[in-house]
């Protein structure tokens, strides 16, 4: 292996470098976790001093003037010396403040700052994720109404099956992301803080530090809670708050990730049959061999990052299932990795979605062509019953649908012709009864069902109150996105 430059940039995750936001970044960045473990200890010492314990103002007032002038290269000193991150930035903080040196994590554990810093920023990070998620929310919604009565082919198993709408196709994307919504504010609104409860949740070394008081031990609990920003904390903990917590928002983003999935394959599938496609750059090159190419990048980027935000809640499953007793450390790396990626991921997905929401083309003349090679073959119990109602024996009608039928699909299957069922029922004397309605009896709108009021009605009833609960804080603005 060749010697490395000490200059050299070493790895650094694509989610920073290319996807994820720069809010997103800073909530996850070392400065804004190790500043908030500062915060922590003022919070502590605050509420410890309202309850009177012996703390100045000047101890308080000291500490505060160094929240955000962290010495990282000191502290990974001090880390190497003592194998503790918390001690080695308690170390680094006295140093700053030495007058207040005495009272820094009075009490605490490790966990003190470190869960309830993580708390904090899972809090944050939920606010960041949902006014981007209520923003593609409505912007598919304008994009169904707007094409709620465009029909197109409908597929099931990947065949083409009975018209729907390009609008209520939309509806169904929208609807799995209003459960995302649901459950991402339902993680957000049911998050508590751990708050202040000791080595293995007891509150042992607070009730030592007051007296035995525990009346006083639970107001420091409350305190701490409401001045770090939370209503509630968790009334029983072990040494760590629940990693059920975690579990339940990487599995509230998982879901997200698969909603985005499907959504953004649906789209590439589409693009594929140039019904509709995603935005696309003037000057934006698909394909460096074949210049004439519009892939779907977006759409296709979306499903890369949401197929690695999925598989993040294995690991935070699995953490959870090993938390032996009051706690175990084997959950530390991997909630470095998992928490922060999932957020990152879905902050990347999301912001890409918001680009594709905002400008997919449709091709209709593409779509009406699509579906004039298949409505000829699925309007056949329309005739039928036309015939019938026309004077025909409908058993007579259904065997020369039945010959026409095939001898139409064979044009298109064995020789790679249109479907001409029409044209072989105009040429057929026996169809003269109704000749005059056929166009209508072929019009698409009238195969589409209910598909526009159910647009309508989906948007007032099940979209509308969701975008009314966030008023101004919807993200639209289309981000520029990363190469």
């Amino acid at each position: 292996m060749a010697e490395i430059n000490p200059e050299f940039r070493g790895y650094r995750s694509p989610l920073s470098t290319r996807y994820a936001s720069k809010e997103m970044q800073y909530l996850f960045s070392e400065q804004h976790k190790f500043s908030t473990w500062r915060k922590l200890w003022i919070v502590l010492a605050k509420a410890q001093k309202e309850l009177g314990l012996e703390i100045t103002d000047a101890q308080i007032a000291e500490l505060e003037a160094h929240i955000e002038d962290i010495d990282f290269k000191a502290a990974v000193e001090e880390e190497r010396l003592t194998r503790h991150d918390v001690m080695a930035h308690v170390h680094v903080y006295a140093k700053q403040c030495p007058l207040a040196a005495p009272i820094i994590h009075l009490g605490a554990t490790s966990c003190y700052v470190g869960d309830n810093t993580d708390l904090l920023i899972l809090k944050d990070g939920l606010q960041l994720l949902l006014p981007k998620l209520v923003g593609v929310i409505k912007r598919l919604s304008e994009f169904a109404v707007q094409y709620r009565d465009l029909p197109t082919l409908g597929f099931t198993h990947l065949q083409p099956a009975q018209l729907t709408t390009v609008g209520k196709r939309c509806t169904l994307w929208i609807q799995d992301l209003l459960m995302d919504e649901r459950a991402l504010r339902s993680c957000r609104d049911n998050l508590r803080f751990r708050g202040v409860k000791g080595t293995t949740g007891t509150q042992a070394s607070f009730l030592q530090l007051f007296a035995g008081d525990g009346e006083k031990v639970k107001q420091l609990d409350k305190k701490v809670t409401k001045l770090a920003g939370f209503e509630r904390c968790y009334t029983v903990t072990g040494q760590t708050y629940s990693r059920k917590v975690d579990l339940e928002i990487v599995s509230a983003l998982a879901s997200l990730g698969a909603s985005v999935h499907k959504m953004c394959s649906d789209i590439r599938l589409l693009a594929s049959r140039k019904e509709l496609e995603e935005p696309f750059e003037s000057t934006q090159i698909g394909s460096s061999a074949m210049a004439y190419k519009r892939n779907p990048m977006r759409s296709e980027r979306c499903c890369a990052l949401a197929r690695h935000l999925i598989s993040l809640h294995a690991s935070a499953a699995n953490t959870l299932a090993v938390q032996w007793l009051e706690r175990t450390l084997d959950d530390s790396a991997n909630r470095r990795l998992t928490l922060s990626e999932a957020f990152l991921a879905a902050d990347a997905c999301l912001i890409t979605l918001l680009n594709i929401s905002q400008g997919m083309v449709v091709y209709p003349k593409v779509i009406e062509k699509n579906i004039a090679q298949e409505l000829p073959f699925m309007s056949t119990e329309n005739v039928i019953m036309a015939m019938v109602k026309a004077g025909g024996d409908r058993q007579v009608c259904h065997e020369k649908i039945r010959v026409l039928s095939h001898e139409a699909g064979a044009q298109v299957k064995q020789h790679g012709k249109d479907n001409d069922l029409v044209e072989r029922i105009k040429a057929d004397g026996y169809f003269a009864p109704i000749l005059n309605d056929l166009e209508a009896i072929l019009d698409p709108r009238t195969f589409t069902g209910r598909a526009a009021d159910q647009v309508l009605e989906f948007v007032r009833e099940d979209v509308d109150p969701i975008l009314a609960n966030y008023g101004d804080n919807i993200e639209t603005k289309s981000v520029g996105l990363a190469i």
